[in-house]
């Protein structure tokens, strides 16, 4: 379910604590690594654009915490960091937000800023 926040902020007071402190750590991570890039909702969730593209966004699924990384390349990159994690083309599924590894998603986010690949 898409959330009606208007902001991120709004968006992380909705959640339940479990969650909100880990998507804060996401959001303190976003806006330390991705210099340049604008903070917004998108689809209902917070997300982090450059140049007007969305290329990073998360979200408090029911099952998981979703870290949407828009450039299959980096997250190539990075697959055997995330053993435990379920990995589509750009989602990376956190089953428990405690297990979140912030050192692997501080070094996706780096890696991201740095990417010329265009989104997918």
């Amino acid at each position: 379910m898409q959330s009606k926040a208007r902001d991120v902020a709004g968006y992380l007071e909705s959640l339940p604590d479990e969650r909100r402190i880990a998507l804060e750590k996401l959001r303190e991570s976003c806006r330390q690594f991705l210099q340049g890039y604008e903070e917004c909702m998108e689809y209902g969730m917070p997300a982090y654009k450059r140049g007007g593209v969305v290329e990073v966004a998360f979200a408090s699924q029911k099952q998981y915490i979703s870290l949407y990384m828009l450039k299959k390349d980096v997250v190539d990159r990075h697959r055997g960091a995330l053993a435990g994690c379920r990995i589509g083309k750009g989602c990376i599924r956190f089953s428990k937000p405690d297990r979140i590894d912030f050192t692997v998603v501080s070094r996706l986010l780096q890696d991201m800023a740095k990417s010329k690949s265009a989104p997918c």
